[in-house]
């Protein structure tokens, strides 16, 4: 016999809806919007319906299921009052005052996640970048303005002539061997002679009408004037004539500068010196300099051993290159132009993005220069700076390079054009394109 009211009755389900119903209308007991227990019998006690059959459905010692009532909220006959889905409020899960998937009763659901704001997030990753560059700027600045080494004091100097237009630097290369071992002078072929003599000097001047190097020869035939002690403070003098090379054996960088603004009426604004060691250690650091070679040439007493065309060259081959001189017939002169090329090429080296934009090379290139570099005590970073980029514009063509005008020799030193000597330092000294042409 089955227990289960009329209505559920498999075999008397008639037109309802509902589980196995054919009907098209639901039951109406589930489109009522809200629903209401009735109260529970308790165990042990018979529904106050009895046994009627006229009772309502589920009367008869059965639950009273949930009904449905306009506009009340849910009772489920547990004392804790009525319970508002929220569908008869218009309110729905997760909203105020209703329960959900959006938490507790009176809590709101998590609210969706903005979209980024990128041009926030560009701003601070631009001020953070410009922020991370200024700092690094700042602080390798210092780093390297703490390294140039002023050790040559320029107010020493006597009898200086007028300064004129534009920055004049005298660019010096000496045959210095400091911090040189034995093995080290062998392998770059620098012999072992004590104290410093200059193997090449330069003059570079920087202006506004083009920039110009000049290169003097060692073995110039110049006048050694009255000059200061660099030590002693005494004045000394004067030596006669020498050849230029022998000013700086006598009384080092004072006196080459004060030979030099005597003999041309220059004003020398800036001192630079390099050794061997830390010019072979330049070229290292850069990772060599290319350079184009015109004619092969060998010489056992520098270490050079070049073929014509294009090429790479180390520390060691560059240093053989700059000082070689026996290998040609005009041995000083051609060794000028050599070092000129060389120096130039070394610049634009320096100067290229693949140096600048390289930590890993900008960094142990910068280290390498100025520990080996002496300069004047009032040289710049800036100074210094500019002396390069100079340098590096004569290298593709923005300036002059030149030897020092050649009019004859005299006891196998060279002798100085005057005429021309003095037409090119009136220029240089007015910032005027230099039209001199040099040997």
């Amino acid at each position: 016999m089955n227990d289960w009211p009329e209505g559920w009755s498999d075999d008397n389900r008639g037109t309802r809806y509902g589980r196995g119903s054919a009907g098209a209308q639901p039951e109406s007991a589930r489109v009522m919007r809200q629903v209401r227990r009735g109260p529970a019998v308790p165990p042990g006690q018979r529904s106050a319906y009895g046994n009627d059959p006229s009772a309502p459905p589920y009367a008869n010692g059965v639950p009273q299921q949930p009904s449905y009532v306009d506009g009340q909220g849910y009772d489920d006959g547990s004392g804790y009052g009525e319970y508002d889905s929220g569908y008869n409020t218009g309110q729905v899960y997760g909203s105020p005052g209703g329960h959900g998937p959006g938490g507790p009763e009176g809590t709101a659901a998590r609210a969706p996640r903005p979209a980024p704001n990128w041009r926030r997030r560009i701003k601070w990753t631009a001020i953070t970048l410009a922020t991370v560059l200024v700092v690094t700027s700042i602080a390798t600045y210092f780093w390297a303005d703490s390294k140039l080494r002023r050790e040559v004091d320029l107010s020493k100097v006597i009898d200086r002539p007028e300064a004129g237009d534009g920055t004049n630097y005298l660019i010096v290369g000496s045959d210095s061997r400091e911090g040189m071992s034995k093995e080290d002078e062998k392998k770059l072929h620098t012999g072992g002679a004590e104290g410093k003599r200059t193997d090449s000097m330069m003059i570079l001047h920087v202006g506004d009408n083009g920039d110009t190097l000049i290169s003097l020869p060692r073995d110039s035939n110049v006048t050694i004037p009255k000059f200061q002690g660099s030590e002693s403070g005494k004045i000394k003098g004067p030596l006669g004539t020498n050849k230029l090379n022998a000013a700086y054996a006598f009384d080092g960088p004072t006196l080459l500068v004060r030979t030099i603004e005597y003999n041309t009426g220059l004003h020398i604004d800036h001192y630079v010196e390099i050794g061997f060691q830390g010019f072979a250690n330049i070229v290292d650091a850069v990772g060599g300099v290319d350079i184009d070679i015109d004619k092969a040439f060998k010489d056992k007493w520098s270490g050079a051993d070049f073929q014509a065309g294009k090429q790479t060259l180390n520390g060691q081959q560059a240093l053989a290159f700059v000082r070689t001189r026996h290998a040609f017939a005009a041995s000083d002169l051609q060794r000028t132009k050599n070092q000129q090329k060389f120096l130039a090429a070394l610049a634009h080296q320096v100067a290229t993005p693949s140096t600048v934009l390289n930590p890993f090379k900008f960094y142990p290139t910068m280290g390498a220069g100025l520990d080996s570099l002496i300069v004047d005590k009032d040289m710049s970073l800036w100074d210094l700076a500019s002396m390069f980029w100079a340098m590096k514009g004569v290298n593709s063509g923005d300036g002059t390079s030149m030897n020092m005008p050649i009019s004859g020799s005299a006891g196998g030193n060279l002798v100085w054009d005057k005429a021309k000597v003095k037409t090119l330092v009136d220029q240089l000294n007015n910032d005027e394109k230099v039209t001199v042409s040099g040997n």
